[in-house]
């Protein structure tokens, strides 16, 4: 088939053996991934790499695709991964290695535990405030891994800390690493970036209000434990949802769990401290005579020192954002490269921003923080070298996934699953638009992953039953904040913190009722906020 006639007749081709049968063809790539990685277990990076070929075979055999533009979609792909996605994840990991590094994260852990000796306090200040901010700043498994850690340095059960710190670590995963799956979608399902960032924002703020309450029922499981600390549980809530809502709406992804999240932490401590609970809340059990309040004694200078890494992201944020220094933002986003790689039907020139991306304001304020906190280029080389090392399945993981995408995208695949869906669904497809999303994270381990893989499919399927397009691509990424809670990687990352390797089941078997009742209220109101959208 010549390239012209692909061109001209990319809507043909996009179902070539009718609608049904098209989409079970086109779902032979995700249906590898279901298995190999949700049965049999397989490596990602492994399960992925497979998966890039299967799809690039199916939409060359199945789809006619010419082998030129196919390689052409996957090589897009695997750009677009490595920059801005890899590029981010590299920078946000060697943010976090380097405090490692200089002790700076020593310091901010123990600050956090030193404020409240009350568990419930304890919760959520630490898995809620702290850990979404190390999933706003880093992710990558920091925001269950340290939480756990601090919540057994202060006598948790292991078990608890895991279930606690992985429910916590939900809503702030679609804008995690400074808002890269909010970022990567927008651009693989070419929406609005402002709109979609807002529409996940308003998704999932009922989730922020509910889940400190529901923190503290989990640990305690009695809601006459709520007494005492209520008050402390809706500013958790309160002080997350109401800056998430109004960065969300006027500055952009980037800072939206960031700011979030440390306004909640402050927000808890000051609660903490001007109204602490009557009574103290601990385990059954624990022996309280041996208990004695935790000290930690570091001046606001070493705090700010410790911090500095992130409060240099913050300003470099700010500082560029269009809404507020145009004229700086125009500057640096003029520094830039633009090219073509996919010259097939839908194919539009890649721009790569080399300043005005996260991944680059997150390396400068590292660098900038960690010079701050007497760091040397001893300390910054070995730094580099070990994040490269921890990330090397990982890259290969991201850049397969993404090519894989894009083929699917590009051929017409995703649009044959999409135009099935929505025949089979019909008006009540927002209702499981979140579940999409939440399969695609239990697959991958990552919100950023779930978008790619399912994006396009989000959209074109609510532009095939009428619905609204950006508010339904946004489900994918609030509904793959609940998959991350079931995902076998966080599961792992969670066990190895805990020292509870081969307890990965329990944990599995109890976070899956958490997750489906959180997907299900999701999905409910996707569909109610978007019937009224439509009626209005």
């Amino acid at each position: 088939m010549k390239r012209g006639v692909y061109v001209t007749m990319w809507h043909v081709v996009a179902h070539p053996y009718g609608i049904g049968l098209s989409a079970l063809l086109a779902f032979i790539p995700l249906g590898w991934l279901f298995l190999s990685l949700g049965v049999w277990r397989w490596p990602a990076h492994k399960s992925c790499f497979i998966a890039l070929l299967v799809a690039l075979a199916v939409a060359i055999l199945g789809w006619k695709m010419p082998p030129v533009l196919a390689l052409e979609g996957a090589a897009n792909g695997a750009v677009m991964a490595i920059w801005p996605i890899m590029w981010v994840i590299f920078a946000a990991i060697f943010t976090y290695n380097i405090t490692l590094k200089t002790g700076a994260m020593e310091k901010i852990k123990g600050f956090m535990a030193s404020i409240s000796n009350d568990r419930r306090v304890q919760v959520l200040l630490i898995a809620w405030g702290f850990g979404g901010f190390l999933e706003a700043a880093a992710g990558f498994g920091t925001a269950v891994a340290i939480p756990t850690a601090i919540l057994i340095s202060l006598d948790f059960d292991p078990f608890f800390a895991s279930v606690l710190c992985l429910l916590a670590n939900t809503v702030p995963v679609a804008f995690g690493a400074v808002g890269i799956p909010v970022i990567t979608l927008a651009k693989i399902a070419d929406v609005n970036l402002m709109r979609l960032t807002l529409d996940a924002v308003i998704q999932l703020t009922p989730f922020v209000l509910v889940l400190p309450l529901a923190l503290i029922w989990v640990m305690t499981r009695s809601l006459s434990q709520l007494k005492g600390v209520i008050g402390t549980a809706i500013v958790a809530g309160l002080s997350f949802a109401i800056p998430q809502l109004l960065i969300g709406a006027f500055m952009g992804p980037e800072l939206v769990a960031v700011a979030g999240s440390l306004c909640s932490m402050i927000g808890v401590a000051i609660w903490a401290k001007i109204s602490p609970p009557v009574k103290e809340w601990h385990f059954p059990g624990e022996n309280l005579a041996a208990k004695k309040t935790v000290e930690y004694h570091t001046s606001t200078g070493e705090q700010l020192v410790a911090w500095a890494p992130y409060i240099f992201l913050g300003v470099f944020i700010i500082g560029s954002n269009h809404a507020i220094f145009p004229a700086l933002a125009n500057v640096l986003g003029a520094i830039k490269s633009s090219f073509r790689i996919y010259n097939g039907p839908g194919g539009t020139p890649m721009v790569l921003p080399w300043i005005l991306t996260p991944g680059t304001l997150i390396m400068l304020g590292a660098v900038l923080g960690g010079l701050v906190q007497g760091a040397s280029l001893s300390d910054f080389t070995t730094t580099v070298a070990k994040t490269a090392g921890q990330l090397q399945k990982t890259t290969l993981t991201v850049v397969t996934i993404v090519a894989m995408a894009l083929v699917m995208m590009y051929s017409g695949m995703v649009s044959a699953i999409a135009v099935a869906l929505a025949m089979a669904t019909g008006g009540f497809y927002p209702v499981i638009a979140p579940i999409i999303g939440a399969m695609g994270t239990f697959l991958t381990g990552s919100d950023t992953s779930s978008n790619v893989l399912f994006g396009a499919l989000q959209k074109q399927t609510a532009i095939q039953i009428g619905a609204d397009p950006t508010w339904i691509t946004a489900a994918n990424t609030a509904g793959a904040t609940a998959g991350k809670m079931i995902s076998p990687q966080s599961i792992a990352v969670a066990c190895s913190a805990t020292g509870q390797t081969g307890a990965e089941g329990n944990i599995f078997r109890t976070m899956i009722v958490y997750c489906i009742g959180y997907t299900l209220i999701l999905g409910l109101w996707v569909y109610f906020v978007n019937a009224t959208r439509l009626f209005l």
